[in-house]
Formats: structure tokens, C-alpha cells, sequence
């Protein structure tokens, strides 16, 4: 009768042997992609990511700009739109060594640039703007347009 008992024991342990053993695997998966994030300016290299991110720049003359502070507290709520618009958000707040952006641009004091795809500039801020109005801004680029409808051609 003893030896009955076991059976139904065992094969519990035979099933739950292999999801220990599933779940243990699971701990050395590769980990996820960093969430999006500001990028330095000095980290950017624009022919790697021409027509394949959409950037909006922050230029500052000092990481403790009121400006700038305010801006990236506005940005942070939309992150996650930003990022299903192939948004890149750069970030340059050192005017003593001035970066290939800053150069290019030639910004002063505090500014906002938003750019599409082919990396021209389309949009430039003297003050700092509300995230929802940068995704709309983005949402009517001709580039951000054809990509829409690719997506979704019944849209039409």
C-alpha cells in the first residue's frame, strides 16, 4: 500500500524536476536592452545613425541650467513614445569642448532641436517645450508620415 503512496509523489517530483531546472536557465538569459536614456553628445556619431534614429537635441551651456533642468523633467513622462518613434535624445551641456552637434548647429545659450531621420534640422526651440508637443511635431514629419503608413496601410 506504501508503495502506491509514492507513485503519485514521484511523479509530481518527475514533473517539477525540469521546471526547477527551466527556471534555473532562465537567471542566465541575456539581459534586457537599457531603457531609453539621454545619449552625450560626445557619444553620438551621426553616420552611424542617419535614417535609422530620429534626434532631439538639448544644448545647455551648463548641466544646471534652469532651461535644460526643466526640459528633461517635461521629456521624462514620454520616454516611452519617444522610443517607438525611433527618437534618439541627445544631450550637450559643455560649450567649452564643443561637440560635431554643437558645432554644426551653433546653438546659443539654451536650445531645443528637433530633427528628422535624414538628420536636418526641422524644429528649433529657444525655450523648453512639452514632450506632447515634440511627439505631435514629430508625428507630422514627412519621413514619420511614410513610416505611418507603412505600417499601416489602410490608413490611406
Amino acid at each position: 500500500m506504501k508503495a502506491v503512496a509514492r507513485r503519485p509523489f514521484l511523479a509530481v517530483l518527475a514533473l517539477a524536476i525540469p521546471a526547477l531546472a527551466f527556471a534555473a536557465g532562465a537567471d542566465e538569459a541575456p539581459a534586457d536592452p537599457p531603457a531609453f536614456a539621454p545619449v552625450p553628445a560626445s557619444e553620438v556619431v551621426e553616420a552611424d545613425l542617419l535614417f535609422k534614429r530620429r534626434p532631439v537635441i538639448v544644448f545647455a551651456d551648463s548641466p544646471a541650467d534652469p532651461a535644460f533642468l526643466r526640459q528633461m523633467e517635461l521629456l521624462t513622462r514620454y520616454y516611452p513614445q519617444f522610443e517607438a518613434r525611433d527618437v534618439i535624445l541627445i544631450t550637450d551641456t559643455d560649450p567649452a569642448n564643443p561637440s560635431d552637434l554643437r558645432r554644426k548647429l551653433r546653438p546659443r545659450g539654451f536650445s531645443l532641436v528637433l530633427m528628422d531621420k535624414d538628420w536636418k534640422p526641422s524644429i528649433r526651440k529657444p525655450l523648453p517645450w512639452e514632450g506632447r508637443e515634440i511627439i505631435n511635431s514629430i508625428d507630422k514629419m514627412p519621413i514619420a508620415r511614410s513610416e505611418a503608413l507603412e505600417k499601416n496601410p489602410a490608413g490611406r
